[in-house]
C-alpha cells in the first residue's frame, strides 16, 4: 500500500493530466470552476489504475475527468439506469458515443449489480443526483441501491455523494420541489447500508445559499450549497 506522502504525489501528477486533457469539452472546462474537479478527485482519492463507477453521469463532465485520472490502466463504468436513459436520450448518447470512440476506458452499463461491476470498484461516484433516487424509488428500494453499492465495491472502496444541500431537518420532503435533500437523510441511509462515514468535504459548500430555491431557480443556479460525503466500504 502507498504511503500517505506517495498517494499525495501520485495524486498532484495525475490531476493536471486529468483536467487539461485536449479531449475535453470546452463547456466542461467552462464548469469547472463551479465543479471543483481537481477537489473532487483528491477528495475521492481517484489514482492511476482505478474502476470507477459514475452513476447517471448526465453529458460525461466527470466520467471525462475520471477517465483521465485513472488512466490506460484503469476503467470507468458509465452507469445509466434504462428509466434514466429514456428520459434523457440525447446525454445517453454522447456517452455511449464516448465508450465506442475516443474514450477506451469507458464502458456504459445500467446497474451496479452488472456482472461487470459487482465486486470491483474502487470508486462509486454519484453527483447531484442522489435526492432524485426519492422520486422514482420507494424506501425500500433505496436501501436496495445502496446495498447494490456497498456489493460493488471492493473491501475498503469509497462511495461519494454530492448532491445540494436541503434544509437541515427537512429529511426528504423537498427532493421533488426544490431537488434537494437533507444531508442528514444521505448520512443515515448509506450508513444502514453498512458504509462507514470517512470524511466531508468544504470545496462545493456556499453558505450563502438559504437552501429555500429550488436548485434550477436562475439566482442560484450553479451555486447551490453542495454536499460532498465519503463513505468507506469495511
Amino acid at each position: 500500500m502507498l504511503q500517505p506522502v506517495a498517494m499525495a504525489l501520485v495524486l498532484a501528477l495525475a490531476l493536471p493530466a486529468a483536467l487539461a486533457a485536449q479531449e475535453r469539452p470546452a463547456a466542461d472546462v467552462a464548469r469547472d470552476a463551479a465543479r471543483k474537479p481537481d477537489a473532487m478527485v483528491a477528495f475521492a482519492g481517484v489514482k492511476p489504475g482505478d474502476t470507477v463507477a459514475d452513476m447517471i453521469p448526465g453529458a460525461g463532465y466527470f466520467t471525462r475527468v475520471f477517465s483521465r485520472a485513472v488512466g490506460p490502466g484503469g476503467k470507468v463504468f458509465a452507469i445509466i439506469p434504462a428509466q434514466a436513459e429514456a428520459a434523457y436520450p440525447e446525454p445517453s448518447k454522447a456517452i455511449r458515443a464516448m465508450a465506442g470512440g475516443g474514450w477506451p476506458n469507458v464502458a456504459v452499463v445500467s446497474s451496479p449489480l452488472d456482472p461487470a461491476v459487482v465486486g470491483k470498484l474502487d470508486l462509486f461516484w454519484t453527483a447531484q443526483n442522489y435526492h432524485d433516487l426519492h422520486n422514482s424509488q420507494t424506501p425500500e428500494q433505496v436501501i436496495a441501491f445502496n446495498k447494490a453499492v456497498f456489493a460493488a465495491l471492493k473491501p475498503g472502496g469509497t462511495y461519494v455523494i454530492v448532491d445540494h444541500a436541503g434544509r437541515d431537518g427537512s429529511g426528504r420532503t423537498e427532493t421533488k420541489t426544490l431537488h434537494r435533500i437533507d444531508p442528514a437523510v444521505i448520512r443515515s441511509e448509506a450508513e444502514a447500508a453498512g458504509f462507514r462515514f470517512d470524511g466531508e468535504s468544504p470545496a462545493l459548500r456556499n453558505s450563502a445559499d438559504p437552501r429555500t430555491a429550488n436548485v434550477f431557480d436562475p439566482a442560484i443556479r450553479g451555486k447551490t450549497d453542495q454536499i460532498a460525503y465519503r463513505f468507506r466500504k469495511p
